[in-house]
């Protein structure tokens, strides 16, 4: 971005931190339980993740031992997105893969 370049906006980053305030907002106003705001808050995480597009960075899955299977992280790349799963993981000798979502 140049000198006095308008700021990139991600609309769906945006539209993510919308859905949440607005379930935060029902939780507040006692128009949902905790329950009901937690799975409302896990899906617009969960659509976010599998939607996210960057230029040199996507989302990955990890499949294998169970430390680690189903972990979602993103990185530049697979070799980058395992040590990634280890690391936030802290599974240092689990047994996966990771593959793009």
């Amino acid at each position: 971005m140049g000198p006095g370049a308008p700021p990139t906006i991600d609309v769906d980053h945006i539209s993510a931190l919308r859905n949440v305030e607005e379930a935060l907002r029902a939780f507040e106003d006692g128009e949902a339980d905790l329950a009901t705001t937690q799975r409302r808050v896990q899906s617009v995480l969960q659509s976010y993740a599998t939607e996210f597009e960057a230029e040199q960075r996507r989302p990955y899955r990890a499949h294998g031992d169970e430390a680690v299977d189903g972990v979602v992280v993103v990185a530049p790349d697979a070799e980058t997105a395992k040590a990634r799963v280890r690391s936030l993981s802290d599974a240092e000798h689990a047994t996966f893969d990771v593959e793009p979502l």
